[in-house]
């Protein structure tokens, strides 16, 4: 069990106890001051609100999983005409717009779970260092920078490209449909 969560879980349940134990003795006739029963309140909403926030609603590291190859442009017509779906990703190390399309959509735990489905064949196209032959790639597209990303399919095997900032439903639409 998540440590955030175990740990938010124990205060929330002991705030709401004590809610529960001094609104009661108010109600007996005790002397418990409306404001500490206010307060507590509020630090249990604040405790629900924190844990909501800081608690992982997905798996951060299931891009870990996925199993990219290099760009062999060759090999996609064949794969296509097997059944294929090819996603292509062109991009380098320094590229900061590379990183946020891999941080907000391709790193995601709802694409990374459409690109691992039996049919997807990943291929990587690393221009951190110059390459001839994936310059030659993104030369047939007109593109002579990064990032540069597109999806081949048999109902599309000249590929759909993809906007060079992603958008995170645009590529679930694409990849779903694919």
């Amino acid at each position: 069990m998540n440590t955030i969560l175990l740990v938010s879980g124990i205060t929330l349940t002991v705030l709401l106890l004590l809610i529960i134990f001094l609104g009661f003795k108010k109600a007996k006739g005790a002397p418990i001051p409306l404001a500490v029963l206010i307060l507590l309140v509020c630090f249990t909403t604040i405790n629900v609100a924190v844990t909501y926030f800081i608690y992982p609603k997905e798996d951060i590291n299931a891009y870990k999983s996925l199993v990219w190859q290099p760009l062999a442009q060759e090999q996609i017509a064949t794969l296509v005409s097997q059944g294929k779906t090819v996603f292509v990703d062109v991009s380098a190390d320094w590229c900061n717009i590379c990183k946020g399309n891999k941080d907000g959509v391709l790193h995601r735990e709802a694409v990374v779970n459409l690109l691992k489905r039996d049919h997807m064949v990943l291929m990587l196209g690393d221009l951190t260092h110059s390459n001839a032959k994936i310059e030659a790639f993104l030369a047939n597209y007109n593109a002579f920078g990064v990032p540069f990303n597109v999806i081949y399919s048999p109902s599309n095997p000249n590929g759909i490209v993809l906007p060079r900032m992603l958008d995170y439903h645009q590529v679930i639409s694409l990849l779903d449909s694919n």
